[in-house]
């Protein structure tokens, strides 16, 4: 499977940057990151439905669309391997795993997504998100392979 993370914001190296290109690199299934910044000073609804665009626009043809969501549903690693193996064994090629801004995501997307996964309940940075996302994409395709990097 092809995975593309589309986010908003844009993150300029450092450790947060290498800790990210480390997970990446360690995955089987190639990763692509597709950062969008929306400039200009605009109201929150106007910036919220610019970036929606520019986030569907990042979403490969016939992609499953993954929006992270506060008010998704919080899968276990367990839970988010099976997920993404079941999606596998069904032969989808592409997954596009969706982080909106400070403002959310608009419904739009909501509709649009195949799961609305919640990394949990609390509010996390947007860089953080992106390497827990890889880290947890990791954490699934050991445990879809039998490796040890996952000990529950």
């Amino acid at each position: 499977m092809r995975i593309t993370i589309a986010t908003v914001g844009r993150t300029r190296g450092g450790p947060i940057a290498e800790l990210f290109d480390d997970y990446v690199r360690r995955l089987t299934w190639p990763v692509a990151l597709k950062e969008i910044e929306i400039k200009g000073a605009l109201p929150p609804a106007e910036t919220q439905a610019k970036e929606g665009q520019a986030l569907l626009a990042a979403v490969p043809p016939k992609a499953r669309v993954i929006v992270l969501d506060g008010g998704g549903t919080a899968l276990d690693s367990e839970g988010l391997a099976r997920k993404l193996g079941a999606w596998r064994d069904q032969g989808t090629a592409d997954l596009a795993f969706l982080i909106g801004g400070a403002d959310g995501h608009t419904a739009e997307i909501l509709e649009k997504a195949d799961l609305r996964l919640s990394l949990g309940a609390m509010t996390w940075p947007h860089r953080l998100v992106r390497v827990m996302l890889v880290e947890q994409l990791y954490r699934a395709a050991s445990i879809l392979a039998g490796h040890p990097y996952h000990r529950a």
